[in-house]
């Protein structure tokens, strides 16, 4: 079966899910400046809930993305980092984020004026 992210049943857009999702982009280029820890990520993502950053950290080390590493210290420390194939999606994130940067005040504006209508 080819991957057609068009069709509801098909992994591909689960992968689609997981990675166009607003956490999982923030998180990813947080962890582009290499290994961090949980308290490093959720002080980087402003606005992510506690139960929200653990639900997307365990989602991205499922798919692949991450990888948590505990280390046998007290207390213990654990480390997030980006996989290979997290890496591979850093041209598309960091992209996503030049875009949105960039045209952050031509999106305002045409916001202001759809809501002045």
């Amino acid at each position: 079966m080819q991957a057609d992210p068009f069709n509801r049943n098909c992994g591909s857009r689960k992968v689609l899910d997981r990675i166009g999702d607003r956490w999982s982009v923030l998180i990813v280029l947080t962890l582009a400046g290499g290994d961090r820890r949980y308290g490093e990520i959720a002080e980087r993502v402003d606005g992510i809930s506690q139960k929200m950053l653990t639900q997307t950290l365990r989602g991205l080390e499922r798919d692949g993305i991450v990888t948590r590493t505990v280390h046998p210290t007290v207390p213990p420390r654990v480390d997030y980092a980006l996989t290979d194939l997290g890496r591979s999606l850093l041209d598309l994130v960091a992209g996503l984020e030049a875009w949105a940067t960039d045209h952050l005040a031509e999106v305002e504006a045409a916001r202001a004026r759809y809501d002045a209508r």
